[in-house]
């Protein structure tokens, strides 16, 4: 399409979505943004403070499957391109509650695709060029690779394996029948494991960092083999932004980051750096601590990000160590 100029970000409150809001504020300062976040426990508005243009900010509480106040917002800001971050996302809550999964997931996505529709289509009649409805889903769609296989593509057979990804799986089938049925113009993005500033404690990376700062016991799933592709968050925000500006409609772009890590190598190197930048008396190793691995583990995830490299330019910074060492030095600093 051509350059959006008003954006609904849905969980912009985020981990994901705030580094989002925060990379678009910096590279295109006179476009607005509309924010719609429910603030459950995963999105805070602390993650949007210092904010470069809050002129061009408008936050709104609100929940994706309320498809009426979607259809508001898309009227009264005149949107033209939607980024639909907004999604439960933790597999082992999906487990203990897979119910909000599908809701949030499955229903609200349904009801941002149907606002999308009414207004886009029926009322403004806007063609492919005029407005885009991008969504972000996850590698994990495709279930799990054995050692010897070839990293995920595109082209990859869906084969989710916990209640999360089955509900992912399901959203980006609507999207894609949206666009094959009504001509929505989507685009989706499938990426691998995040990781970066304003990520929520839960996650793996932070669990590790807190426990380390803490000096509790570590929690590794079973051997700690289990082997993920991290992409650095603002790698995975500039993909998301060649996408919107040259992807094609109806088009999946995988983004992966060409770094795959076992948990446990993970765990070590960031008691390592721990054991650098704040020694005790033992080393941060003796916090490491095996546990029952959850049920379904999927064993190694990985992206080949060949087309959005090939197509559209994207590549990564590929610095992880770095990375993570900066996460821990700002935690450090705190």
């Amino acid at each position: 399409m051509d350059q959006p100029k008003k954006l609904l970000v849905t969980g912009g409150a985020g981990f994901i979505g705030a580094n989002f809001v925060h990379y678009w504020q910096k590279h295109y300062p006179a476009d607005l943004i509309v924010n719609l976040d429910l603030l459950t426990y995963a999105g805070s508005l602390e993650n949007l403070k210092d904010l470069p243009h809050p002129d061009k900010h408008v936050f709104v509480q609100g929940d994706i499957g309320d498809q009426a106040l979607i259809e508001t917002l898309l009227r009264e800001h005149a949107i033209d391109t939607i980024v639909h971050f907004a999604a439960e996302s933790h597999v082992d809550n999906s487990i203990k509650d897979p119910a909000i999964f599908i809701k949030t997931n499955v229903l609200g996505t349904h009801a941002m695709l149907e606002a999308a529709r009414t207004v886009w289509l029926h009322e403004n009649k806007w063609g492919t060029n005029q407005c885009r409805f991008h969504h972000i889903s996850t590698d994990e769609v495709y279930g799990t690779l054995s050692p010897e296989d070839p990293p995920f593509t595109e082209k990859t057979q869906y084969a989710p394996n916990s209640p999360y990804s089955a509900s992912k799986a399901s959203s980006d089938h609507l999207v894609r029948a949206y666009l094959h049925t009504y001509d929505l113009p989507v685009t989706t993005s499938n990426c691998s494991n995040n990781f970066g500033p304003l990520q929520n404690s839960e996650k793996f990376i932070p669990t590790v960092i807190r426990s380390c700062l803490n000096e509790n016991s570590i929690p590794v799933y079973g051997n700690g083999s289990n082997i993920r592709d991290w992409l650095y968050v603002a790698d995975h925000c500039a993909a998301i932004d060649l996408i919107l500006r040259k992807g094609k409609v109806g088009e999946v772009y995988n983004v992966g980051g060409h770094n795959e890590w076992a948990n446990l190598d993970i765990v070590k190197l960031i008691c390592d750096l721990f054991d650098t930048l704040r020694p005790l008396s033992k080393s941060h190793h003796s916090l490491i601590q095996f546990v029952t691995d959850r049920p379904g583990h999927d064993w190694r995830y990985a992206i080949d990000p060949a087309k959005i490299v090939n197509t559209l330019g994207w590549n990564t910074s590929q610095h992880f160590e770095n990375h993570v060492k900066n996460l821990i030095l700002a935690e450090l600093k705190q």
